[in-house]
């Protein structure tokens, strides 16, 4: 039995912005199949209910820079031990990591104190073997691991692994925070936290832990590269070795066209009837046209970013409505582009429909409404809802990007390479033309949807990395990415 404390800003249900949340939420109970026992940490914030969790530390004092702040923790009563970090002072608040105003100014505080209570909850009441960290917001736990408490008994021989789940997302701070995160200036050089006269808690991340790992094998190569290495290739190719890239898993449980509660028909890959009824509640939900169910409907559930190719969404949103075609879309992000898909459903409010925000029963029905799914992403380190889409029937035309490029193939989808409308247009095109052919394109559907990207192979590949670092990365060359690179270069 391997013990893990996976230690993360974000696990679903109970606190949630994007995948990283359903990552955290979903894969502990995975493990359970491979011997592995997991507990996670998250941060109480406001909208963390505890109502049905029990106090099980009243007082987790922590101590940074000569203060102490006084925190509590709660267990929620679920199968996996999901623990919530309570500090009103720093976590009661309505965003996760800032406002309407932007970053929370003191989130280098708020996570510091977080990583070093990590370490008091492993010390204290769930001690792991190893400690998993995810993105940068867990980047300390590592560096306090080994340099402030590298010779604590407590922690001898304890592992470290930190996922990557979006590199673009880095935790930079002046390099004044470090006396307030009890850190001496021993940490601001360039093989420590330093990033271009900043403090960069996800290069701590990097450099001190045992092994790394991101969330598919397509992105663990792109990270190498200046294009999508955010000025952290050197550092990621200089320990490519210890880096693995373990593709993201679906929980089906809650994303499955045969059960989905929110949906208006079940259906199946041997009986589609279902889907038309999906499609006619979508475009009534939307209030486009009784017209839409002759025509390809084309669905988007994301963060309206520059990440996600928003853009180029927007560059084509006239062109697609010139080639009869429809557009729905559920997403909150940058005013720039909020604005810009505003504009464009007033201008053609036939053929295009938004919907600003998150809701969860909404972004099920465009699964199981939409005929296909756009993610024309910039850099997509593993996505889930051109996996969400393959389950649903939905057929994704995609940029040939991380994750994307690692799930969506022919058969399955369409992909462009260059990012730019233009090559998104021509994708879709040539799947509007595939979608004339209705009996080709319910194969393509019945292919999509027996794919298997369940959490069971992702899971034991994290088994057998755990295992890796506890075994002192012995026979290191036979796993990870130098495996992944030679099944991606053939």
């Amino acid at each position: 039995m391997i013990k893990v404390l996976m230690v993360a800003s974000e696990a679903a249900p109970f606190a949630k912005t994007g995948g990283l949340a359903d990552v955290v939420g979903s894969l502990p109970a995975a493990l359970r199949a491979f011997d592995c026992e997991v507990a996670v940490l998250i941060p109480r914030y406001r909208g963390v209910d505890v109502s049905s969790a029990r106090r099980v530390y009243d007082s987790l004092p922590v101590w940074l820079g000569g203060v102490m702040y006084q925190a509590s923790l709660y267990q929620a009563d679920a199968a996996t031990p999901f623990y919530f970090l309570e500090a009103p002072s720093l976590y009661d608040r309505d965003g996760f990591y800032g406002d309407a105003d932007g970053d929370y100014p003191d989130n280098a505080l708020r996570f510091a104190v977080f990583a070093r209570a990590a370490l008091a909850v492993a010390r204290r009441v769930f001690r792991p073997q190893i400690i998993h960290c995810h993105d940068w917001q867990s980047g300390l736990v590592p560096v306090y691991l080994r340099t402030v408490f590298a010779y604590d008994p407590t922690f001898m021989g304890m592992r470290t692994l930190f996922t990557i789940h979006n590199l673009g997302y880095q935790g930079l701070f002046p390099m004044t925070v470090l006396p307030q995160v009890g850190l001496d200036r021993r940490v601001s050089t360039m093989d420590g936290l330093e990033f271009f006269g900043q403090v960069s808690f996800i290069k701590g991340g990097l450099n001190y832990s045992g092994a790394l790992s991101t969330v598919s094998k397509k992105y663990a190569l792109e990270i190498q590269t200046p294009e999508y290495g955010f000025g952290l290739d050197g550092v990621l190719r200089a320990r490519s070795s210890q880096l693995y890239g373990i593709l993201n898993g679906v929980d089906y449980s809650n994303w499955d066209p045969q059960a989905d509660p929110h949906i208006v028909a079940h259906y199946s890959a041997d009986d589609l009837s279902g889907k038309r009824l999906c499609k006619q509640d979508l475009i009534r939900e939307f209030r486009l046209p009784e017209a839409a169910m002759a025509r390809p409907l084309l669905g988007v559930v994301s963060r309206l970013t520059p990440q996600k190719g928003t853009e180029l969404i927007v560059e084509i949103a006239e062109a697609l409505s010139a080639q009869d075609l429809y557009l729905v879309v559920l997403g909150s992000g940058d005013a720039v582009y909020e604005d810009a898909l505003r504009l464009a459903a007033l201008a053609h409010a036939d053929r295009i429909a938004v919907r600003f925000g998150y809701d969860e029963a909404l972004a099920h029905k465009i699964e199981a409404g939409a005929d296909m799914f756009l993610m024309p992403s910039q850099y997509e380190p593993s996505g889930l809802n051109q996996m969400y889409s393959l389950r649903y029937g939905t057929v994704p035309v995609v940029r040939a990007t991380g994750g994307l490029d690692d799930t969506i193939d022919e058969g399955t989808g369409f992909k462009f390479q260059e990012y730019s409308a233009l090559a998104l247009l021509a994708a879709i095109r040539a799947a509007t033309t595939a979608y004339e052919d209705r009996k080709g394109w319910e194969a393509r559907m019945r292919l999509g949807m027996r794919k298997d990207y369940s959490w069971g192979a992702s899971a034991a590949e994290y088994a057998a990395l755990y295992q890796r670092l506890l075994d002192g990365g012995k026979n290191a060359a036979s796993f990870g990415l130098t495996k992944h690179q030679r099944e991606l270069r053939g």
